[in-house]
This record gives structure tokens, sequence and C-alpha cells, in this order.
């Protein structure tokens, strides 16, 4: 029997759908040339520098917006809603939360914001209801893979992290977790991720 009895869940490309191609949609409609947002906004030292600084609250995503927007040249207006307008809630994962819970699992999320206004990420899918620990890291001014990040989430879990899972579709951040002791799931593929979370939890996450 598995003694892990909480559950960590990154929010972006784990109860959503992938965020890559999401991204890869954005460029065509904006007849952009493929991966011109990951070299602008992951490869850039400044676009590194202002995306880590957005989830940590440190910049508004207005500010990131307009920054995004130069480098893309694009509009800035609305311009995170746009590259991730495409998202969709990912049902397997957020169905096999759901049966974790229902199996005494405590749930928690863990999220790199990217920040909450003008367009919320989170919107509509119920976080405060759905779960029992929800961290957005703007609100901690921390991101992940910060250990601390960790920590405060552990903290509200109540919870040691050797009797927590976490999932995250960045492989970096599921090392850093497991190198705090929490089991470590890399989400590539949803209906793996549930095969492997029902069994280190011990309950069948797939069942209706």
């Amino acid at each position: 029997m598995s003694n892990r009895t909480g559950l960590i869940l990154d929010f972006g490309g784990v109860l959503t759908t992938p965020l890559l191609p999401a991204v890869l949609a954005f460029e065509r409609r904006e007849g952009l040339p493929q991966g011109a947002c990951l070299t602008a906004l992951y490869k850039d030292d400044e676009g590194v520098r202002i995306t880590s600084d957005l989830e940590r609250g440190a910049v508004s995503q207005d500010q990131w917006n307009d920054f995004a927007g130069k480098m893309l040249g694009v509009a800035p207006d609305n311009l995170m809603g746009r590259i991730f307008g495409d998202l969709r809630p990912e049902p397997l994962l957020i169905n096999a939360a759901a049966a974790s819970r229902r199996a005494g699992i405590k749930v928690g999320i863990l999220s790199n914001s990217v920040g909450l206004a003008p367009w919320d990420l989170y919107q509509g899918y119920e976080l405060e209801t759905l779960y029992d620990v929800v961290v957005i890291s703007e609100q901690h001014l921390m991101r992940k893979p910060d250990p601390s990040l960790f920590e405060v989430t552990l903290k509200l879990m109540d919870m040691p992290a050797e009797q927590c899972i976490f999932v995250d579709d960045t492989e970096a951040y599921v090392h850093a977790a497991e190198q705090l002791g929490l089991a470590g799931v890399h989400n590539k593929d949803p209906k793996q991720t549930v095969t492997v979370l029902s069994e280190l939890l011990g309950v069948d996450l797939a069942a209706s």
C-alpha cells in the first residue's frame, strides 16, 4: 500500500491541454514564424528575466504584454490571453484529481503565475472549490523551482514532503520537488500520468 496521501498538481499543461500547441496556434494566427515565442521569451536573456519577474509578481501582466508585444512585433492588447487562448481543461487529470479527493487524498495546486489580470488563466476552473490548497506563485513572490515555494505549499497542505506526489509538465520542476523528498511525475501524456498516479496512490483514478 502506498503511504502517499497528498497530491500536488501544476496547472498549465497538467489541468489544461498542453501549452505548446496553443502557442504554435497563436503564432500561426499572428503570421509569426514557428518558434518565435520560444526564441523571444524563453531564449532571450531579457525575455527570461521579465517572464520570471511576472511569475514572481514583480511585474504586471500588462507590463509583460507590452514587452512581449515589442519583442514579437505584435499588438500588446491582451497578449497573454491571445497566446494561451486555445488552452482547454484536461478532463483526464481534472477527473483524477476529483477521484483522489473522494478517496481521501488531499489535493493541492502549485502554479507559476502568468498574471491574473487582464487575463486570468484560472478563470472557470473553480480552483478554490475543487482543491484543498491553491498556491499561485505571484501571491508568494516566488516561482518554481524555488524550494521555498514548495515548502510553502507543503505547509499549507499540512503534510511532509514524503507523503506527497508532485506532477508538472516541466521536468526541471519535477526534479526540484524530488530533491525535497516528494515523489515526482513528469506529465507528458495525461493517460499515462493517471496510470502512474493510480499506482503511487493505490487508487484507480481512471474509474468513473
